[in-house]
């Protein structure tokens, strides 16, 4: 679905009711003036239950070295996540999950060392749902702390949906797989109607316990 908005429609509540109805926004590129509606026919979900940490992972994320901070920098990722070739993340849309922030709706997980940061990722909060939009990485690792990170806090918080939209190889390495439309919209109506709390689970918690969180049903490597 590609319907045209103009960006003067476009708030951060139209942007929470697509959300809701399984639909999100994007645009062609960071130099793109319009915004268009997205509803995959095939959807990206990382079940919470079937992250796959791997060895390596799990070594790095125990070595420690590195700090996760949540909602500290949600400017900062955002701008990360766009500075790259190619990108769907043009002025509107840095302004709407700006707004979204602020409201408390939107995230961001950040992985620092020292007062670099590293990797991190953002998403929007629905119930719970949590709509995964961009991650990135400027460390080795970067990107995956943050994501494990992301789905330790998720399951602690009681979330029953990550949703990634779509896959790509490495998300897929880590769990993610893609799931038919209908298969989709059921998994978020369920999500929808289910509380859950995305500050529960402590910032500093130790290394040991976020891995424990992680691995308690899902796959090891």
């Amino acid at each position: 679905m590609k319907d045209a908005e103009s960006d003067l429609a476009l708030t951060p509540g139209l942007v929470l009711r697509a959300y809701a109805a399984g639909v999100f926004p994007m645009a062609d590129s960071a130099d793109a003036e319009e915004v268009f509606w997205v509803d995959p026919r095939r959807r990206g979900i990382l079940p919470l239950d079937g992250f796959h940490l791997s060895r390596s992972l799990r070594k790095r994320l125990l070595q420690g070295g590195y700090e996760v901070r949540v909602d500290q920098a949600f400017d900062a990722v955002i701008d990360a996540c766009a500075d790259r070739a190619e990108t769907w993340i043009n002025d509107t849309i840095r302004a709407l999950y700006t707004d979204l922030f602020r409201l408390g709706h939107a995230h961001s997980v950040e992985v620092w060392e020292g007062d670099l940061l590293i990797g991190g990722l953002y998403g929007v909060r629905l119930e719970s749902a949590f709509f995964g939009e961009s991650m990135f990485s400027r460390a080795r690792d970067g990107s995956k702390i943050a994501l494990a990170h992301l789905v330790a806090r998720l399951r602690h918080g009681g979330f029953t949906l990550l949703d990634t939209q779509f896959t790509t190889e490495h998300l897929e390495r880590m769990g993610a797989r893609n799931i038919p439309r209908s298969r989709y919209h059921a998994l978020l109506e369920r999500a929808l109607q289910r509380s859950a709390d995305f500050h529960a689970m402590p910032e500093d918690l130790p290394a040991q316990d976020v891995v424990q969180l992680i691995t308690q049903t899902s796959k090891r490597g």
